[in-house]
């Protein structure tokens, strides 16, 4: 008997992989840290002084006129440097000028313990694997310095498409990559951006949740959920299931069977 495609839509930031040192406030903290050595920024300062203006925090606008990686960039550099500036840091736009190569150095990034175990385990159960993320455009690059570029049947990047989830136009993307998969699950961190816009798009969900930035989702668990028999239809809503992260305590979920 055939088995009905079945896609896994993938967020990749806090889901499948992190920047080890922190996202965006930690990113400039430590270049304040190279600049500026002994400042007196603190982490709060800089998380809400960037709080505004990336493309993802108006995602209900969409932004194809930043789909050039150059242009994207210009975008960001100017919205660090307003923040940095607002802060009374003394060198905005030279710290700001360093945001693009400091985010993107790969080997700042890291996968999840659990990652390349569940992804190759789902394929051997017959699922393929879309990626939807809102990222930067060297986005591919890490993911192949990461080995993991291979995995997807498709990336869906928020700085190339112009579409930031959980805008519906970006699950129609990675609905449109899925082919004619009998079945969809989207599988992220945020209660937003990946749950709430999937579930509108009428995508099954698998919230991984992390309760504080440092905390590891249990990929584990979701896979488990991913195999389990399919509900029946019945004119249900889109499924929603919730997974804890891994407890600190615990060195990792058992593997998945």
């Amino acid at each position: 008997m055939v088995t009905p495609p079945k896609t896994a839509i993938w967020d990749f930031d806090g889901t499948l992989g992190h920047r080890r040192y922190g996202t965006w406030a930690e990113c400039l903290l430590e270049i304040l840290d190279v600049q500026e050595p002994g400042h007196r920024w603190t982490f709060p300062e800089m998380f809400d002084a960037l709080a505004t203006g990336f493309p993802w925090h108006a995602a209900q606008e969409p932004h194809p006129h930043l789909s050039d990686s150059d242009t994207w960039w210009g975008h960001i550099t100017s919205v660090v440097a307003e923040a940095l500036t607002r802060l009374g840091t003394s060198r905005p736009q030279a710290v700001a000028a360093a945001t693009r190569a400091a985010y993107t150095d790969p080997a700042a990034w890291s996968l999840y313990p659990q990652t390349l175990r569940v992804l190759e385990h789902l394929t051997a159960h017959g699922w393929t694997h879309v990626l939807l993320s809102n990222h930067v455009p060297e986005l591919p690059e890490l993911l192949s310095a990461l080995g993991i570029d291979t995995r997807f049947q498709a990336v869906i990047n928020s700085a190339a498409s112009g579409y930031e989830k959980p805008h519906p136009q970006a699950f129609r993307l990675a609905q449109a990559a899925a082919g004619s998969a009998h079945r969809l699950v989207m599988i992220g961190d945020n209660p937003k951006a990946d749950v709430a816009g999937a579930r509108r798009a009428g995508i099954d969900a698998i919230w991984v949740r992390r309760n504080q930035h440092t905390d590891t989702p249990d990929l584990d668990t979701a896979a488990r959920i991913l195999l389990a028999p399919e509900p029946a239809e019945n004119g249900r809503r889109p499924a929603l299931h919730e997974v804890p992260p891994l407890q600190p305590t615990t060195p990792g979920a058992l593997p998945i069977r």
